[in-house]
């Protein structure tokens, strides 16, 4: 990855040769000694020079790093933590990380497995014998060279004797390789936590998954101190070797020592799990999904917080937001507090949330018939692999219903009876949250997702596909960062008979007739901030957020602009105080929900925002309380369902609370109005018929399908072709009959 403007032409007298990447603390640039030989050197970012409890974190990086040099870290080659903007350098190591391997080419296995592991072991052995604890060994910060793997980055490490420094607000780890007591008791953290983060890191090594994954980092935190860990998938020779190493209790595990003996006496194939699949000991009978970084990345890696990727514009933030998905075989329930020590959890999104295009207004089709001939149905559309448990959301016009998502770019099936008429799939694994980016009279529009061992090409772009016959008309490389900015994974949208969307270099929105894809314009960002676009009724704004904001997990501070649907200009900055998620529009403004945060973990909403484009007028409305779920927007009203059923109305006028009704359908997305009736879905299928003037309940059915019902942040799965609603389940499964008579429960 090329300099850019404004980096360094070097640091500490080390010319400076390309940056390796960025991630909240700091930039990693790859530069040279008066040898010529390569050398890493993390430079911290200028905000943070001032701060003296940061200061004290990097001089015990530093301090850390120095005494594990060996043959399986990153040696210190010079370090400067007092200076005007510290920076520390250590040895060059190339080759990708174990993040990157693994989604590139999926879990390890044999002989590469066994050597992994007792690698790992090694290093773990070296640093505890020197006196260190890592604190945060997991994948990214694992590189695999050469000469076998090596442990990177000791940014929260320290010595066993020092006291700890508790980075108050600050992320202190990531939880599907934190230790029980890490998420609990901080300050009592020894070498026997970084053991049970190697077996999380084993675990994941040999299946691609974590043993306590799940759809939130407050789930997989729950998991890890309260549940046993899913060891099913990990082969039985390992197994025996890694779930000792996961006991709850740090007493219960091995040491370093005594973990490297075990893993030498593994057999060179390490096998493979019982015939049956089951392995031995206690496992979970809930298996959950796995968020992956991008898989592209060049063949090198250097000691940072943010591995060294593709040259796309994409940062830390964006990689880290652009989650992939993983199996789902069984449901998740809502998550009882963790009690003692946690402040600060690292999420991909907002809060844990999963991606979906939270806020999105939907309001259903006119009319109350059915269509013609419509009997009750049910259909599952296989996306591009069979392993990746997709779900889709579709669009309904007349008896033609569009639906994408997940490898899936689009598919046209009859409302009336659920039949095929062609679907265009994705070769790739599907980024989690983006579905279907919408339909005109004659066009369809979807994301399609490279095959990993694509050797060339975009890893996401837009497809226009005709209506009629499905066949592809054009496509166009798109960005994959607009969660980052406003909460969504809606980095396109329709809007008339264009599309916009973002360009592959997250620089600028462009505008595109939907049918032909003639460009009408291109309109860069802003200087120093990244943009998605936001739909109210038929305008077009564009939110945007700076740099440093974006790359410190930090959004307060949203600038909205009207954009001119002709030209693509921008109208004049609207302030918005945030963090602020766009809900939809009410009586010509566009609505936003003010998160809520602790520390770095969204928590819920708290606050409500109105924006009149035309007077450049913000108004601000306090809610009764946080409230944490799902939320949207429907005929005016802002919706939120939480976790355990529970569906608030609230008023975006005012922030007063209309109504709250307890419902069965957990973790329910975003609400769709049809005539005298709110929808409210989960991923398991049960359907919610909510009044809109109380909230009482019409009518429920039963779930239709295997899913999470813990689940927050999913956009509409209720779809209206007049009298009939379309449900998108889980699994890639539609199903759909007569709102009037609904499937009777029980």
């Amino acid at each position: 990855m090329s300099l850019r403007g404004g980096d360094p032409a070097e640091i500490g007298g080390y010319p400076l040769e390309a940056r390796l990447g960025s991630g909240g603390m700091g930039t990693v640039f790859l530069a040279r000694t008066s040898s010529g030989r390569p050398v890493a050197i993390k430079l911290i970012h200028q905000q943070f020079a001032g701060d003296d409890e940061f200061r004290i974190r990097f001089r015990q990086e530093v301090a850390a790093a120095r005494r594990v040099s060996g043959a399986f870290t990153a040696a210190v080659v010079d370090a400067a933590p007092e200076a005007e903007q510290p920076w520390m350098a250590t040895t060059y190591i190339e080759g990708h990380t174990l993040a990157q391997r693994i989604a590139a080419d999926g879990p390890l296995d044999g002989a590469e497995l066994r050597r992994l592991a007792i690698g790992l072991a090694e290093a773990l052995r070296d640093i505890h014998r020197v006196g260190v604890v890592h604190r945060d060994l997991k994948p990214s910060n694992v590189v695999l060279s050469p000469e076998g793997p090596r442990v990177i980055d000791f940014g929260i490490s320290r010595a066993v004797d020092q006291q700890t420094l508790t980075m108050t607000g600050r992320v202190i780890g990531t939880p599907p390789f934190m230790s029980p007591e890490q998420l609990q008791a901080p300050r009592g953290v020894g070498p026997r936590s970084d053991v049970f983060s190697l077996g999380t890191l084993l675990v994941y090594a040999a299946t691609g998954q974590g043993p306590f994954d799940a759809d939130s980092p407050y789930m997989t935190a729950y998991q890890v101190v309260h549940e046993e860990p899913s060891l099913d998938a990990v082969p039985g020779a390992l197994r025996a070797v890694v779930e000792p190493c996961l006991a709850k209790e740090p007493e219960g595990r091995p040491s370093a020592d005594e973990l490297l003996v075990l893993l030498r006496d593994l057999p060179a194939d390490l096998g493979g799990t019982d015939a049956n699949g089951v392995g031995a000991g206690c496992t979970r009978d809930v298996n959950t999904q796995h968020h992956l970084a991008t898989p592209a990345a060049p063949a090198s890696a250097a000691p940072t917080t943010a591995p060294a990727g593709p040259d796309t514009g994409s940062t830390a933030i964006g990689r880290r937001l652009r989650r992939r998905w993983r199996p789902v075989l069984a449901t998740a329930v809502a998550v009882a507090a963790i009690g003692g020590g946690v402040t600060a959890l690292q999420a991909g999104g907002f809060g844990g949330n999963s991606g979906g295009d939270k806020g999105n207004s939907v309001v259903a089709a006119p009319g109350g018939a059915l269509p013609d001939g419509f009997q009750p149905w049910r259909r599952t559309v296989q996306g591009s692999r069979k392993d990746i448990p997709d779900e889709l959301r579709c669009v309904a016009r007349g008896d033609a219903l569009f639906c994408g998502g997940g490898g899936v770019v689009a598919t046209r099936l009859r409302a009336r009876d659920g039949s095929r008429v062609w679907t265009a799939k994705s070769p790739g694994v599907p980024v989690e949250g983006m579905h279907l980016v919408g339909a005109t009279d004659d066009t369809v529009l979807g994301y399609r997702f490279a095959a990993q061992n694509a050797p060339q090409g975009p890893p996401n772009e837009v497809v226009a596909l005709d209506a009629n016959s499905g066949r592809e008309l054009w496509s166009v490389p798109s960005g994959a960062e607009s969660q980052a900015v406003t909460g969504r994974s809606q980095d396109a949208l329709v809007i008339g008979s264009s599309v916009v969307t973002v360009d592959s270099s997250n620089s600028r929105l462009e505008a595109r007739d939907a049918h032909s894809g003639a460009v009408a314009w291109r309109t860069s960002f802003p200087a120093g901030t990244r943009c998605a676009p936001v739909p109210l009724g038929p305008q077009l704004l564009a939110m945007c957020a700076p740099d440093t904001e974006v790359n410190n997990l930090e959004v307060r501070h949203s600038t909205l602009y009207v954009v001119d649907r002709a030209s693509g200009t921008l109208g004049r900055p609207i302030a918005v105080n945030g963090p602020a998620v766009p809900m939809g529009a009410a009586n010509g403004r566009l609505v936003l929900l003010h998160e809520h945060m602790e520390g770095t973990a969204m928590a819920g909403y708290d606050g409500v925002a109105r924006v009149d484009p035309a007077s450049r007028k913000v108004t601000y409305s306090r809610l009764p309380r946080t409230y944490a779920g799902t939320p949207g927007m429907a005929d005016g009203t802002v919706y939120v369902s939480g976790q355990i059923g529970l569906v608030t109305a609230l008023d975006p006028e005012t922030g007063r609370k209309k109504w709250s009704r307890q419902t069965g359908v957990e973790g329910a997305s975003g609400p769709v109005a049809g005539a005298g009736a709110l929808y409210f879905s989960s991923a398991t299928g049960r359907v919610v018929a909510l009044s809109p003037r109380g909230g009482e309940p019409l009518w429920t059915t039963d779930p239709r399908a295997d899913g999470l019902t813990g689940e927050q942040g999913a956009s509409p799965r209720v779809t209206l072709a007049g009298r009939a609603v379309i449900v998108a389940a889980a699994k890639n499964t539609l199903f759909a009959f007569d709102t009037q008579r609904p499937p009777k429960s029980g």
